[in-house]
């Protein structure tokens, strides 16, 4: 009787432990969304830039794997490097809808096809802390197509 619960216990926990690790995987950009910015002056271009303040939330997922959902939205013809959004095209940061925490530069292990759907990207989150004038806040290494 004794061993039933207990291997009922760890089923029930390992099940637990995969709804986490799910759930956490499926709120990247929430997560990300809590990054705050402010501005600084830049001092080569002279004008004010938005520069990141990381919630320690953000800070726990740099130089993680990440699984995060989202729409490629092609920088140039090398879908090598691209920009990825939590939003379509039509209504992402670059065309003045959303904020910049909901875009991330990509660097692929290989060329990824475009599509315009919604995929599933998997790779190393690095947090940028240095190039706030030229670079998106975020980047995405090693990314690969995921189901």
């Amino acid at each position: 009787m004794k061993t039933q619960f207990t291997i009922r216990l760890l089923i029930g926990s390992m099940i637990l432990l995969m709804a986490c690790s799910a759930y956490s995987q499926t709120n990247v950009w929430l997560t990300l969304s809590q990054t705050k910015l402010t501005k600084q002056l830049d001092e080569d271009l002279g004008i004010p830039i938005s520069v990141p303040q990381y919630p320690e939330e953000v800070e726990a997922l740099d130089g993680k794997e990440v699984i995060v959902k989202g729409y490629i939205i092609p920088m140039e013809a090398d879908l090598g490097y691209f920009a990825f959004s939590a939003f379509p095209y039509e209504t992402c940061f670059f065309c003045g809808q959303a904020g910049i925490e909901t875009v991330m530069e990509v660097k692929a292990k290989e060329e990824i096809k475009y599509v315009s759907k919604r995929v599933n990207l998997r790779g190393t989150l690095k947090l940028n802390r240095e190039d706030f004038s030229s670079r998106l806040l975020f980047l995405l290494e090693d990314a690969v197509v995921v189901d």
